[in-house]
Formats: C-alpha cells, structure tokens, sequence
C-alpha cells in the first residue's frame, strides 16, 4: 500500500514522494545478481552449485534473494526488524517477487515462524510481512500456520556460526501431510542456512519440495 502523504528518503533525506525511497537510492541498493550457487546462493564462480551443497545437500533445492547483505540493506533490515519500520517489508518485497517471477512459483509461501514468546515481545513476524506483500503481488497464498516454532532458541546471531545448526535443531513442528506440495520459505536474512534448512527439513518430512526466499544473503563462507 502507498503512502498518502510526501515524505524523505529514509537513507538519504531527500523526497521520495509516496514511497520509502528516493528513486536514486532504490537504484543503489545491492542487487543479488552476481553468479551463485543456485541451492544456497552463496557466490560461485560460475553460478555452479558451491562445493558445501554437493558433499551435504540441505533439504531445498534452491534459493532466490533479492539482496546482498551488504550497506544499506543491512541498515534497512534492522530498522524493519528491531526498529518497527514496517514499511520496510515492501520496499525488500518487491524486488524479491520480481525476481521469483522469473522461475516458477510453488503452491504456497511458508514465513519463518517466530516463538509465541519472541513475537509477543517484538509484536510482528518480519518474515510474515515479508510474505504478506509477495503474496499479493503473485497471487500465491501464505500459510502461516503451517508449521509452529516449539522451541524457544537463543537468538541465531548471537551465537558462533558453527553452533548455529545445534541450536535451532529439532525447533520447528508441522503435523499437516504436505504430500506433493511444493512450498517457499520465507525470511528476512539467510546467513549460515541454519535456521531456514531446519525449517525445510520439517516440511520436506512432511512430505514437501521445498525452495528458500529471503530478503537479503550474506556473502561469508560459514566459520567452522
């Protein structure tokens, strides 16, 4: 939805009409496009899958993100997420449904679920608002109770990249049969894949294909 009324840029301070960003700093903002692993997306030469998803192949079969984790995404991420600068979500949302637009789109979109405890205290999903808006700009529906958060987990970031997968294992349930179904997960980050691989290992339990769909992937190797 725009904006009634003229406001700043929220990176630079100049007009931006109707909309979060000046059209010259939603140009600047650093597109995922360089040559990547089409299952991780992490860089590769080529754009061949990396050497990590062919020895250990997690349980989706692809990942598309919009951005690189890199200034001012970052900046934006974290006002979207700590901040509440829900706005946000569309301004990360378009371009990622532009670029899903070009594959082919799955029977439905998975947010990353929050713990009952961590969204009481942040007061909304940022991956649901995330969906929310590539739900209607596809037309694909969101399923946002497909699957809960059981275990409460120390936050990813906080933690060693290597402790991350023992941390969030076993977190996510989903009793539904998903037989046949091909779904796309959700988030705002894909760091070390932990936290989004866990997730797709639940659903591909269930029996789904599953794809992941994040705002913004950073470009480090995980520290092990």
């Amino acid at each position: 939805m725009q904006r009634l009324l003229p406001q700043d840029c929220f990176l630079c301070g100049a007009p931006s009409g109707s909309h979060l960003l000046c059209s010259a700093c939603q140009a600047d903002l650093p597109k995922h496009n360089g040559p990547a692993c089409p299952i991780c997306a992490l860089p590769t030469p080529r754009g061949e899958a990396c050497g990590a998803c062919l020895a250990h192949p997690p349980a989706f079969g692809r990942t598309l993100a919009a951005f690189d984790y890199a200034f001012p995404v970052d900046a934006l991420l974290h006002a979207f997420k700590y901040g509440g600068r829900l706005a946000v979500a569309e301004t990360l949302a378009d371009p990622l449904a532009q670029l899903a637009s070009r594959h082919s789109l799955p029977d439905g979109l998975v947010p990353m679920p929050l713990h009952p405890s961590r969204l009481r205290e942040r007061g909304f999903n940022q991956a649901m608002e995330l969906a929310r808006h590539l739900s209607r700009r596809l037309g694909i529906k969101t399923l946002p109770h497909l699957c809960q958060r059981r275990l409460n987990t120390s936050p990813q970031a906080d933690l060693p990249w290597k402790e991350r997968k023992k941390n969030i294992r076993g977190a996510f349930e989903c009793p539904a049969d998903l037989t046949g179904q091909r779904l796309a997960v959700v988030d705002d980050v894909m760091t070390t894949g932990a936290t989004v691989g866990e997730l797709a290992r639940c659903l591909q339990r269930a029996g789904a294909e599953v794809e992941v769909w994040v705002a913004a992937r950073t470009l480090e190797k995980p520290h092990v």
